[in-house]
């Protein structure tokens, strides 16, 4: 293992000031449950130690439990909407938070988990709109959309038509939902699209994927969600149809008038509105842009048609909740998922706490399902629960013990948490 960050230096008898900053382990624990578990670990064996529990989300699962933690003052919202299959979702929630915005979590509404079987050409993100659509009734200021998780690879169009936008084929009828359908796009309506709310929509991003190509939307992630090669390849057509024929027209996102915005005529002559991720660019810039792949392309659906912004969703997150502070005042950081790899850095949650805590002095530990790859200089510990359990099906089975566990572990290692002993 490579060498610590340069941290507190280890008081001999002075407790620590712990914080413990995971993501979910998806499939498994939540966010919350992660860090209470790995929080009761530690302390059994130190329980001297002050422990802060910040579990953080990335824009996935988990983004509204960690706002309704960590922001006094929210409210929660429910309603029945479409799932990604069509089926009804009940109780999909979104936040009201204190400032007078909104927080919506693609997966309430529009999750893989929702499927009853995986679908990755009729898969949508209606229920996403109807979401989205709900706040804006409400008379909210600003609306965040966290997007992870997504079962659809629909560029967004399936939350845009919920909102009111149409998409047609040749002969001037609505496209079926889901990203199949767009391969046979011809022409985008967006006269009907209801606009954003006045300080705009912010969506918040987990990956740094852009919507086409050999790292986009459909290629990388399609997989995930049972797409094979030659569905990849009719998701990726349908994406660049999007790509050329709303190429970023929103004004919306920013409080202005329709007025600025095509209709299926000429709907390729608008312009990305100032606020969105390449602003002022044409469809296919904007189509590069890094996050405009999130969530099978719902990020660019949105910066296209309402001017949406896109910001890093953990690190945006893990402001809101307080971690900046909590690391001001901290010996120690432990973070982890359910699985670390070469994307766990790009814009997910242990990427961000270990970017802050390397700007904090302190040092990171990290706890994760299992550990494919190489773990960075900047990660002064690890753990992988597979290691612990001694294969993945008993990790999985028992994913609150062996966390505990990992917690006592990383405690009760020599010279834990391998930070310097020499008295101060």
């Amino acid at each position: 293992m490579s060498a610590p960050v340069p941290g507190p230096v280890r008081v001999p008898g002075r407790p620590l000031r712990v914080v413990i900053a995971p993501d979910s382990f998806k499939g498994s624990v939540s966010a919350t449950e992660a860090a209470a578990a790995l929080a009761s670990g530690w302390s059994a064996t130190r329980p001297d130690d002050v422990v802060v529990t910040i579990p953080i989300a990335d824009g996935g699962e988990g983004t509204l439990d960690s706002f309704a933690a960590a922001v006094p003052g929210t409210r929660r919202h429910e309603l029945d909407v479409t799932g990604p299959d069509g089926r009804p979702v009940t109780g999909a929630a979104w936040l009201e938070l204190p400032d007078g915005s909104a927080l919506v979590e693609l997966a309430q509404a529009s999750g893989l988990p929702l499927m009853s079987a995986p679908d990755p050409l009729n898969a949508h993100t209606f229920g996403l709109g109807e979401l989205v659509g709900a706040a804006l009734d409400t008379g909210v200021r600003s609306v965040l959309v966290a997007l992870g998780g997504s079962a659809s690879t629909d560029g967004g169009t399936g939350l845009l038509a919920a909102l009111g936008a149409r998409f047609l084929n040749a002969a001037g009828r609505p496209l079926a939902l889901g990203g199949g359908a767009l391969a046979d796009l011809a022409a985008v309506d967006l006269h009907g699209l209801r606009p954003g709310p006045p300080e705009g929509i912010r969506c918040l991003v987990d990956v740094t994927a852009p919507l086409l190509g050999p790292r986009g939307a459909a290629t990388v992630f399609g997989p995930q969600k049972g797409a094979g090669p030659a569905e990849i390849d009719r998701l990726e057509a349908g994406l660049a149809r999007l790509a050329a024929l709303m190429p970023g027209l929103g004004a919306a996102g920013q409080g202005s008038s329709r007025s600025g915005t095509s209709g299926a005529a000429d709907v390729g002559s608008g312009s990305v509105g100032s606020g969105s991720v390449g602003s002022g660019s044409a469809g296919p810039v904007l189509a590069e842009q890094p996050g405009t792949g999130a969530a099978g392309g719902t990020a660019y659906g949105l910066a296209a048609a309402l001017g949406a912004t896109l910001v890093p969703g953990a690190r945006s997150i893990a402001e809101h909740t307080g971690l900046p502070a909590a690391l001001a005042e901290a010996d120690l950081v432990i973070t982890g998922e359910g699985r670390f790899d070469r994307t766990s850095l790009g814009g997910k949650v242990v990427g961000g706490v270990v970017t802050m805590a390397q700007a904090a002095g302190v040092p990171v530990l990290l706890v994760a399902g299992q550990v494919d790859g190489p773990v960075p200089a900047a990660v002064s510990d690890a753990l992988a629960l597979v290691d612990l359990a001694g294969d993945r099906a008993h990790a999985i089975a028992r994913p609150g013990h062996w966390l505990t566990l990992a917690g006592a572990r990383l405690a009760e290692r020599p010279g834990a948490p391998r930070i310097s002993s020499v008295p101060g």
